[in-house]
């Protein structure tokens, strides 16, 4: 089922109520989730992602704008009877509870025509259970599996009931990175074998871009960009979007355009023809360095670490304002660590200029 939001913004108000105002949370959100699609609402603390969250599930209200799902307006509908199924960040399983009567617990809410035997309860937490590998530990209570065994729980409770829309919020984050990994995987795994609309929420971007079909980077309570995670990395439209992702991050330089010859503390790195001349911030990623002798950018070189198959190439430039300078290169490099200085040309498609003040993408 599609999800839509229609000028939703949601507006708390002042711990102080003598000062006026309110935060906003969300302001004016606008998009629309397509049906089946694990989508990713990105951004750092603060950002709104959660509280949009909330608002999808009825556990908020908006200050304005309006929810549909599918065609039905569900702005004022209670949470009970919207059909999402919710995954906190802390599980928020019944300690007391085994697994299998956690899972069926949404079910024994179930009224009138929709009520379910017994049988039929067992049946279906029996599956939901087994779709996330937990089917034989039913008779354990929380305190006795790991955390990514409950987070399964939680999973499997939020998909027992068959919700039309599934939130998590922040799933993932009290795992460890292993866990975290392999847990993902099982995520977008289920998510595609139920085909249930699929809304997550995080602020790991590498989580983010990793499992979604769709990625929308949030700040501030605005969206920034949506799209594909890789045509958001490849093609960012404003200078927050480009530090945002990726791991390691973007290095962003002071530079100026000159003539048609973009020029980073005085070495004329590349050809940008046809640009006017203007001062701009320079963002190059990681994997955008290319080591070469005749290198049209110079750097200190303080380092090299290798990582297995890659290469991570730490120097410095006084124009990055980045303390250092990560270029992700081939293992098998060769790099002349004797030397002070390195040079590196720039790959085109991994460069991207921004305005100095507004941080807008030049293109």
């Amino acid at each position: 089922m599609k999800v839509v939001l229609q000028n939703l913004t949601k507006i708390f108000p002042p711990r102080n109520k003598k000062s006026g105002g309110g935060v906003v949370a969300v302001n004016n959100f606008n998009f629309e989730f397509p049906d089946g699609k694990l989508i990713g609402l990105l951004g750092p603390s603060g950002c709104g992602k959660s509280t949009a969250l909330n608002l999808i599930s009825g556990l908020l209200k908006p200050t304005e704008g309006n929810i549909f799902f599918g065609e039905k307006d569900v702005t004022n509908l209670p949470a009970e009877n919207r059909g999402v199924g919710l995954v906190f960040q802390n599980y928020a399983l019944y300690p007391h509870l085994t697994v299998k009567q956690n899972i069926t617990f949404p079910l024994e809410n179930f009224k009138g025509k929709d009520r379910l035997t017994r049988e039929q309860m067992d049946k279906k937490a029996y599956e939901a259970a087994k779709l996330v590998q937990i089917e034989n530990l039913m008779d354990r209570k929380p305190h006795e599996l790991s955390g990514g065994q409950q987070q399964r729980v939680a999973i499997a409770r939020a998909l027992v009931k068959m919700p039309c829309v599934l939130l998590l919020d922040e799933p993932l984050s009290n795992l460890d990175a292993r866990l975290r990994l392999q847990t993902r995987e099982e995520l977008k795994r289920i998510q595609q074998e139920t085909g249930i609309t699929t809304v997550f929420v995080t602020h790991d971007q590498e989580e983010a871009m990793s499992i979604s079909d769709m990625i929308v980077v949030m700040k501030d309570g605005v969206i920034n960009q949506t799209g594909k995670p890789q045509e958001v990395y490849d093609n960012p439209k404003n200078l927050f979007v480009a530090k945002f992702l990726g791991t390691p991050p973007i290095s962003v330089f002071d530079g100026q355009v000159t003539g048609g010859k973009l020029i980073v503390n005085g070495d004329e790195i590349l050809d940008v023809p046809g640009t006017e001349d203007r001062q701009v911030k320079v963002g190059i990623r990681p994997e955008g360095f290319v080591p070469c002798v005749t290198g049209k950018m110079k750097c200190t070189l303080s380092g090299i670490e290798v990582m297995g198959r890659d290469m991570s190439v730490i120097s410095r430039n006084p124009a990055c304002e980045n303390p250092v300078i990560r270029a992700i290169v081939p293992a098998d490099t060769r790099i002349d660590t004797s030397s002070a200085e390195i040079k590196f040309d720039i790959k085109p498609g991994k460069i991207f200029l921004f305005d100095h003040e507004t941080g807008e993408r030049i293109y």
